[in-house]
Parts: C-alpha cells; sequence; structure tokens
C-alpha cells in the first residue's frame, strides 16, 4: 500500500482536520477539542465493545445503557471542563508464548473505553496522513494479514532476502513516557486533548487489590494504547529507517511493522549486519530495549536451483522465521517452483490446542448442543485468523486434535465409558463441527465459514 490513505475511515466532521494534517506535515494542531461532540461520543460508543470485562467499577455496557444520553453528557461536560478523573486500569493476567510467561493486559472502566474511542478517533485524523505504509497495526481499513501479504510480496520480489527478526521486550511496560509526551506536542497542542492523554497514563494500575503508579509504560489492553504506540514506535522506527537507514544502504531493504512486531528486509547481508548493529543503540536513545534471544539475523534466500523437490537439509538451506503467529519458510509449489509458504507457527497451534482442552474439561457438564455450539465458534475463529492459502495442513490437523479433545472430555463425563469411537462419529454426524476451511484463499474470495 502505498498510495495516499483514504479518507472514507475518518470520521466525517473530522476529514477537514485530516485534509489540513495530510497539507501540512509539519503543522501542530491547538484546536481539536471541539470536534469532540454528542455526536462524537455517540459514534464512539458505537465503536467499543459491548462484551468485554468490565472494569475496577463494575459497569457493564448494559447498565450504562439504561441512561445513555445522559452519561454521555456527562461524559462530555467533565472532559471539557477538566474535572474527568481516569480510573485505575484492572489488570489481568492472560498467557504468552508457550504458555509459561504470562502477558499483563489493563481493563478500562467502560465510560473510560467510550471516552478513550472518541480521542482516538480525533487523532487518527490527524496521526492517519503521517503514518508510513509499513505501519499495520491497529489502524483503520488495515490488518495482519494485509501485513503478512506485504512481507511475503516484498521479499518474493528481491528473490529472498536477509531478514532481521525483532523483538521489543516489555515494550508496552518500558514505553517513555515523557518522550511520548514530546511526541505527540510535535503534532497536537490542544490542552484538552492532552490533558486527557496524561490523566490516562498516570491512572494507576489496580492489582490484588492495590493500586500502582509505574513511572513508565502505558498498560496494554486500552483503546488509546495501540494508537499511543503507533505513534510512539512512528517515530522511534518508522520515520529513521526509511528517512535515514534506507538512503545509506548499498541495495533495496523494507519495512513491516505491526505493532511492536515488526521485521526488516534487505538485499545486502551487509546492510542488514549494519542496521542489526544500530538497531539497540537507537532504541536505547528511547527507553526501549531489544530482546537479545529473540532479535537475530535470518538468512531467508530462495533455495538453489539444484534442491530437491523438499526441504533443504538442516543447516544447507534457508532460514525459518515467525511473525504474527506463522511459521515462514520456502516450499515447492505444485508446479515445482520455489515459493514462500506460510503454516500455523507451532507454539501457536499448541496453545490453541491446550486452550481447547482447557475449555472442554470446564465445559464437558454442559449439554452436547451447548458445546457444540461453543467448539464451533473457537473454530470459526481459528480459522478466520489462520485459514490463509497454503496452511490446509495445520487446519486439518487443528479440526482433528479439536475432535480427538472433544471425544476425550465427553468420555470422563460418567464412570461408564462408551467404548470407541462409533457412538462419537454418531454424535458428529447431529452435531457437526465446522471443517477447515481457508477464509483468507486467493483463489477465492474470502467467506465466512
Amino acid at each position: 500500500m502505498t498510495r495516499t490513505p483514504s479518507l472514507d475511515h475518518i470520521y466525517p466532521e473530522l476529514r477537514r482536520v485530516a485534509e489540513l494534517a495530510r497539507a501540512a506535515p509539519g503543522l501542530a494542531f491547538t484546536t481539536l477539542a471541539h470536534h469532540m461532540d454528542l455526536g462524537l461520543l455517540r459514534h464512539a460508543y458505537g465503536r467499543t465493545r459491548r462484551d468485554g470485562a468490565p472494569g475496577v467499577d463494575g459497569q457493564t455496557a448494559a447498565s450504562y445503557e439504561e441512561r445513555l444520553e445522559d452519561n454521555l453528557r456527562r461524559l462530555l461536560d467533565q472532559a471539557k471542563s477538566g474535572t474527568y478523573r481516569a480510573p485505575p486500569v484492572r489488570r489481568a493476567h492472560i498467557p504468552k508464548g508457550d504458555g509459561r510467561e504470562t502477558r499483563p493486559i489493563g481493563i478500562p472502566t467502560f465510560e473510560d473505553k467510550v471516552l478513550q474511542r472518541a480521542v482516538v478517533t480525533v487523532l487518527e485524523a490527524v496521526y492517519e496522513q503521517d503514518f508510513l505504509p509499513c505501519s499495520y497495526g491497529f489502524r483503520p481499513g488495515r490488518s495482519a494479514h494485509q501485513a503478512l501479504e506485504a512481507l511475503r510480496e516484498q521479499t518474493r520480489l528481491m528473490g529472498g532476502a536477509w531478514l532481521v527478526e525483532v523483538d521489543i521486550r516489555k515494550f508496552f511496560d518500558t514505553l517513555d513516557l515523557e518522550r511520548l509526551r514530546e511526541i505527540l506536542r510535535q503534532r497536537v497542542r490542544d490542552g484538552v486533548l492532552l490533558r486527557l492523554i496524561g490523566k490516562w497514563l498516570a491512572a494507576g494500575v489496580l492489582e490484588d487489590g492495590r493500586v500502582s503508579y509505574p513511572k513508565t509504560g502505558t498498560p496494554q489492553g486500552g483503546v488509546i494504547s495501540p494508537l499511543l504506540a503507533n505513534i510512539y514506535l512512528h517515530e522511534v522506527l518508522d520515520k529513521w529507517f526509511e528517512g535515514a537507514v534506507k538512503p545509506r544502504l548499498r541495495g533495496r531493504a523494507f519495512l513491516v511493522r505491526y505493532a511492536d512486531d515488526f521485521v526488516m528486509g534487505f538485499e545486502c547481508e551487509a546492510d542488514a549486519r549494519r542496521v542489526l548493529a544500530a538497531l539497540p543503540k537507537r532504541f536505547g536513545r528511547y527507553g526501549l530495549a531489544l530482546h537479545p534471544e529473540k532479535t537475530r539475523l535470518v538468512p531467508f534466500g530462495r533455495p538453489p536451483r539444484g534442491s530437491g523437490r523438499g526441504s533443504p537439509p538442516r543447516g544447507e538451506g534457508p532460514g525459518t522465521f515467525e511473525f504474527l503467529g506463522f511459521l515462514h519458510f520456502w516450499g515447492r509449489s505444485r508446479q515445482g517452483n520455489w515459493v514462500i509458504k506460510r503454516k500455523t507457527a507451532p507454539g501457536r497451534f499448541r496453545r490453541a490446542v491446550r486452550r481447547i482442552t482447557e475449555w472442554c474439561r470446564a465445559v464437558r457438564h454442559w449439554p452436547i448442543d451447548e458445546q457444540q455450539q461453543g467448539l464451533a465458534a473457537k473454530l470459526r475463529g481459528h480459522y478466520a485468523y489462520y485459514g490463509i492459502t497454503g496452511n490446509s495442513l495445520a487446519l486439518a490437523c487443528f479440526h482433528s486434535a479439536v475432535r480427538w479433545v472433544w471425544f476425550r472430555c465427553l468420555g470422563r463425563r460418567s464412570q461408564r465409558r462408551p467404548g470407541g469411537w462409533g457412538w462419537f462419529y454418531r454424535l458428529l454426524e447431529r452435531f457437526p463441527l465446522p471443517r477447515p476451511v481457508a477464509v483468507h484463499s486467493i483463489l477465492r474470495p474470502a467467506a465466512i465459514p
């Protein structure tokens, strides 16, 4: 995506702001809060998830909706008058990677989510005109699958590349708040918006009944956190790579970033090693550190013509790497040509099966039809992300693993064991599970499985 971003995703009343931001890249906006009116808050409310977990106040979307207009008017008055007090976010931990580590997630209150969504809508009108095409994460009209396709296409055009796979250590926990405020003031100097953002950054975190106030970082999980992360990394990485790095390279290069996950590709090995050596210094200036074990240089060149039809012997062919939950590798097409293939990353596959197992054990006392509906929804969600061209084997393996897990859990509903697979196949005829489908196939239009 190299064309100018469209204004179709911009809130209609903010398109004039977007046009000014596009026409004057160095312009700092001093008056934006007047665009926050009752209509914008209604729009923000409509875009806020209703099924999310409640925050520290325990208020749900249903209870907030009972007096929606009064609540929105009060919220607007508090936001503009400066009397709004950002409540602490409730911290929860979810499994990360192979499950041995957890990722802290901040859960704001529902009202806080609505106000954050309104501020994000205003800021997006400005920053969507600044963000570069290499950025895909949490942006209107962009997705992880577009980032994956861009990575594969640019690597293919180079005939393979030297890839720098980068992992930022605890990015959301170590983000320098003072640096973030300086970066924000380059484009936005509206006192109301900056004051609200400052309150959210200093709101504190509630965990185990105690409220703490970290000096660095922004809670991952907040509505505004992804936009702040994009603004920060746009300054730290994207502009630096396009303006300072690429003009000094001998060969071609590209960057694909999805939030704080990114991969750099280089035509020349020397360029890749120079940039890899400069990355820790660049990120260190902004208070960030790279993970030493997960940041590496991957030789990802097309295998030589004399290679066999299978994968190259271990240690003799191109490397493999993971990005956005997929393992990328070179393989043969049906015509016998070397192509870049992708399949579900082994760690993600194991984690998905483990979560299905835990869920089936917890609900095996439910009626069969309710279990089938829950499993069907989980399978469709898995296919909706991992259902890409060339990943049919991993999808079929996941479908088989889910059937096996369900069979085992149903067999433990009582002490009378049902026997072999015959009864389970008859049950599947009555309560079928969705078959694997490539939702994002390049061979046909996308469809919901």
